[in-house]
């Protein structure tokens, strides 16, 4: 058994015990029916993922699956390659003289959180809400989370840059690459519906912000091997 077997075998124990649950009180249709008892036997490997996620779900539990190489250099790679993503969208929307702020924290009406780019155009009294994407997660938890912020814009742009939005753009940002291309062709009748616009799209958006706009945004040129420049001198 692998030390990650063994921690995912002790993990649902405690909750379901609480709950006065046995292991057959977890089985649902469309798992096997000793689901539970190899979860706990330790037996994860042989398991569907997604039973996984369910199985903790049903329990108020959520797994996150974690990378890892060379210690916690995956991550860090990662977390680099984000920060490109997002100094990236900031040098292209100075030009076009927006206020621009990174990393924007909040906390509303029990909602928390932060917006990878928040940006406002004053005299447009224009929004603009980025979400930054090194790479592709779970779809339906990126469209809600996003859909949060977007829903929250107004009030944060109110306190925040003082105006009262009469366009907003909610987008969706990734670098330029063939597997966030082809993930989000795999997920193209969802994200057609909830994020209708693409590039040039968003760009002329950017250029000459008018009404709402929600759409994805591929970032070319996003060059791995330069360092990210001071965001401090491009916010307001």
């Amino acid at each position: 058994m692998s030390l990650d077997d063994d921690r995912l075998a002790k993990a649902p124990r405690g909750p379901r015990r609480r709950q006065g649950l046995r292991q057959i009180d977890l089985a649902v249709p469309g798992r096997s029916r000793d689901f539970s008892r190899q979860l706990e036997a330790g037996r994860a490997g042989s398991l569907r993922l997604d039973d996984i996620r369910g199985h903790f779900a049903q329990l108020g539990a959520t797994v996150r699956v974690s990378a890892w190489w060379n210690g916690a250099a995956l991550d860090r790679t990662l977390d680099d390659r984000h920060a490109r993503v997002v100094d990236g969208t900031v040098s292209r929307l100075i030009p076009f003289d927006w206020l621009v702020e990174t990393e924007f924290t909040f906390s509303e009406w029990g909602e928390r959180g932060s917006i990878d780019v928040f940006a406002a155009q004053p005299t447009r009294r224009a929004v603009f809400v980025g979400e930054a994407k090194s790479a592709w997660g779970s779809i339906e938890e990126t469209l809600r989370v996003l859909n949060v912020k977007s829903r929250l814009a107004p009030v944060l742009a109110g306190r925040h840059f003082g105006l009262q939005p009469t366009s907003i753009a909610t987008v969706l940002i990734f670098p330029e690459d063939r597997t966030a291309r082809r993930i989000a062709q795999r997920f193209a009748a969802t994200l057609e519906t909830t994020f209708p616009a693409r590039n040039r799209e968003v760009k002329a958006w950017r250029r000459q912000p008018a009404g709402s706009l929600r759409g994805l945004w591929f970032l070319t040129d996003v060059d791995p091997d330069r360092p990210p420049r001071d965001r401090d001198r491009r916010r307001r």
